[in-house]
């Protein structure tokens, strides 16, 4: 019965909710800094990374031949494609917009292009003062950057 009202009486205050954030605060401001200076100092991602997207190119053509894939695969419904037809009788994409607001950057776009045409490169630092909607002429100024 007495420890049924130390108990009642302890919770009632919330005393031992207190006193261990109160620990986990004191434990954590003797622990080591992690904070980085951001525009010197860059943080290294894996490879794995899903970053800003672009366009592999081969002797200047793209070698992304319209085939519908990534856009039907893409849950978001982020990638838009117009297809069009060489003099040879290949297709290629006319118009290839990617709207990067509404990406969600799973990368099935990536595993989906039977050409590995789409890659995500590990460029992080995408910010812009507009809505970006990437077109074909961006994504393949891109693949230098990767």
């Amino acid at each position: 019965m007495l420890v049924k009202r130390k108990t009642a009486f302890f919770s009632r205050f919330y005393l031992f909710e207190i006193i261990l954030g109160l620990w986990i605060t004191i434990r954590k401001f003797f622990s080591r800094k992690v904070t980085i200076q951001y525009p010197e100092q860059r943080r290294r991602y894996s490879e794995r990374f899903r970053g800003q997207h672009y366009i592999k190119a081969t002797n200047g053509v793209e070698n992304c031949t319209a085939c519908m894939l990534c856009p039907t695969v893409c849950p978001s419904e982020c990638i838009h494609i117009e297809a069009g037809e060489r003099p040879d009788k290949e297709k290629y994409p006319v118009k290839f917009e990617i709207d990067i607001l509404r990406c969600c950057f799973c990368g099935m776009c990536e595993e989906a292009c039977p050409k590995d045409a789409i890659k995500l490169s590990t460029i992080y630092e995408m910010s812009s003062a507009r809505r970006p909607v990437y077109d074909k002429a961006f994504l393949l100024e891109q693949r230098g950057n990767k």
